[in-house]
């Protein structure tokens, strides 16, 4: 799972191992300084692969063109000169 820094919780990361899914999310500043002020206790930092990460944003692009896709397929009938060229067409098609 490839996640972006709103999913970096202890609960989602724990759920996802539990489940065996590996997760590359970016840890939020805040918690970074929370681990480090705990020293040795804080614990190692969650695995971070960039190579893997940068792929998150050609998912994110081919989702916002399948929505200004989506725009321009349900688009209704907004003038009247359209309305009236498309009733002259024959049925069916």
């Amino acid at each position: 799972m490839i996640g972006d820094k709103g999913y970096s919780t202890k609960a989602i990361r724990a759920h996802l191992r539990r489940r065996g899914i590996a997760a590359t999310i970016p840890e939020r500043r805040d918690q970074v300084c929370n681990r480090l002020r705990y020293g040795s206790r804080g614990g190692r930092p969650p695995v971070f692969y960039k190579g893997v990460y940068r792929w998150r944003n050609v998912v994110e692009c081919c989702f916002n063109r399948l929505k200004q896709w989506r725009g321009i397929a349900t688009r209704y009938c907004k003038t009247t000169q359209w309305c009236a060229g498309r009733r002259a067409l024959p049925r069916g098609r």
